[in-house]
């Protein structure tokens, strides 16, 4: 009864708080805000000074970037405490080898220094402390650390611990096979990552073709079209007229490409890198604040 107290006091007490969903549903009401700023701008009821297209990039930009930098990091430290697991199984495998217990085994490896593994080895070892049995602390951990490869290692631990035996071959095994699993996943962000220099450079190069069309080409043709009015106007009695006024239109539609571009963009290289369209959201408000600034301050 003792140990089912403290196991549901850790619960409360040591789980993590995530504020995803938090920093999603505020994200969501600010660009819905800023999206009914551009709607009013657009007919007419509120003059801002901006374009309806400025005030839609700019609420895309309070949804993706809380939401997508606060995921990334979480996103972050979660691999940085998968990196470190292989190491930590393996020293458990050696404490067992000279005879202790698992529990024993994670209170001495405790010592060690595994990074950002560190306060959750440092946690289990407390709780072992406290009375908590070695495979409800570990279960804990799991509930900390919610991944894959966290609960997928952990979970053949702590059924091998349940079953007895020799436990040390077994956490042998799976420091290896998790140490394996980090390295092709490495491989694969390492080859993905390419892919996503590549599409900043592409984004960019856009960028740099609207920039040219909209402060070189599109006055010259302003110009020569006014000029080739003037100049046929006597010569034939007929004035041709050029359609400058359209000209407004087409530099509206490039932002609203640059706009398009930045947020699908964004998240397919997210996607590409880590496999997530949370990641992506990251880039993607990288890229609409490179956008903004590239249409509207630079052009």
């Amino acid at each position: 009864m003792e140990d089912k107290n403290l196991l549901d006091i850790e619960q409360l007490t040591l789980k993590k708080k995530d504020y995803s969903r938090l920093l999603l549903i505020i994200g969501t009401v600010v660009m819905a805000l800023f999206v009914a700023i551009g709607v009013l701008d657009a007919i007419g009821g509120l003059e801002t000074g901006l374009e309806w297209v400025d005030w839609l990039a700019i609420g895309l930009m309070a949804f993706c970037g809380p939401y997508g930098f606060y995921t990334t990091y979480q996103f972050k430290r979660i691999r940085d405490i998968e990196s470190r697991l292989p190491d930590f199984l393996r020293d458990v495998s050696e404490g067992g080898r000279f005879g202790m217990t698992l529990a024993d085994s994670i209170k001495v490896s405790s010592r060690g220094r595994y990074g950002r593994l560190t306060p959750e080895i440092q946690r289990m070892a407390a709780q072992i402390d406290w009375g908590v049995p070695a495979t409800d602390a570990i279960k804990l951990f799991i509930d900390r650390v919610d991944t894959p490869l966290v609960r997928r290692m952990t979970s053949i631990v702590i059924k091998a611990n349940d079953a007895g035996g020799n436990v040390a071959d077994v956490l042998d095994m799976v420091a290896h096979d998790a140490r394996e699993t980090l390295l092709n996943r490495n491989e694969r962000s390492i080859a993905m990552s390419t892919y996503t220099v590549v599409i900043y450079v592409a984004f960019a190069v856009f960028l740099a073709t609207i920039f040219i069309l909209n402060s070189t080409f599109l006055p010259q043709m302003i110009k020569a079209g006014n000029q080739i009015s003037e100049g046929t106007e006597n010569m034939s009695g007929v004035p041709i007229q050029v359609q400058s006024d359209v000209v407004p239109e087409v530099q509206l539609i490039f932002v609203i490409s640059v706009v398009i571009h930045a947020f699908g963009d964004g998240i397919l290289a997210g996607v590409l890198q880590d496999g997530r369209v949370a990641n992506g959201l990251r880039h993607s408000f990288i890229m609409l604040l490179i956008g903004l600034i590239g249409t509207r301050v630079l052009g």
